[in-house]
């Protein structure tokens, strides 16, 4: 009987001792888990902190891309261009394919969008300074280019130009330009064309004008116009402007 008594006292001190062992252990295991919670928060915190004094990185800026274009006879503006381009940041894409900004020398026949004007144009009748024909008048001037003349050869451009829609409404006036006429494809080549033949007559604006030619009528003043396929909006305003301002 004392065995037992023994034996059941020591099973009861055991069960009491057990709880208190493992109370002791989770409290153990808390204080752990609490300790691993404060560094785990503090090595959050000082991330965060050290994100938020890192400068943020800024994405690379686009350059915005504008296509322009020019008629031949209008291409002494594209400097003009480029140079305000430059100023703005914006680059310029030279493309006859749906430009922005499309520069000429007067309104065109027909015109169903907005055109604003940057600069105005002589056009003239240029010749050789070797050339028997001197100044001329209105009639004159529709004369030779309607009739031509044996001691003069008349060069004029494709009815498309600009320069020569401009001449045809202000010197031709409804009048045919002779069949004896050679066609010119651009200033360039009626320049050149007018230096080396000494009986040349031809069509010019004045910027392209060089020393060695003559000037024997002043066709008139015309608009440069720069248009547009909408109101401008963006870099393609703030080029017009700066073309305007020039």
């Amino acid at each position: 009987m004392k065995i037992i008594h023994v034996v059941a006292r020591a099973l009861l001190l055991l069960s009491e001792a057990i709880p208190v062992t493992m109370g002791r252990l989770l409290r153990r295991q808390k204080a752990r888990a609490a300790a691993r919670n404060d560094i785990l928060s503090f090595f959050l915190l000082s991330s965060f902190l050290l994100s938020s004094c890192t400068p943020a990185t800024q994405p690379p800026s686009q350059t915005e891309v504008i296509t322009i274009y020019a008629t031949p006879a209008a291409e002494p503006w594209m400097s003009d261009l480029f140079a305000c381009a430059n100023d703005l940041s914006v680059t310029l894409n030279v493309s006859a394919e749906s430009p922005e900004i499309y520069l000429r020398l007067g309104e065109p026949e027909t015109l169903l969008t907005p055109a604003y004007q940057i600069d105005e144009e002589e056009i003239l009748i240029v010749t050789n300074r070797e050339s028997p024909v001197q100044n001329l008048s209105l009639q004159e001037a529709q004369d030779l280019f309607a009739q031509g003349n044996d001691s003069a050869q008349v060069w004029v451009y494709s009815s498309e130009a600009d320069v020569q829609i401009l001449f045809d409404q202000l010197v031709m006036k409804g009048r045919s330009v002779t069949s004896f006429a050679r066609m010119a494809a651009g200033p360039q080549e009626m320049s050149d064309a007018l230096i080396s033949e000494s009986n040349s007559v031809g069509i010019l604006s004045k910027r392209w004008m060089s020393g060695s030619l003559r000037e024997v009528y002043s066709v008139g003043i015309v608009p440069v116009l720069t248009i547009t396929q909408a109101e401008p909006q963006g870099a393609v305003g703030e080029l017009i402007s700066c073309l305007q301002n020039d």
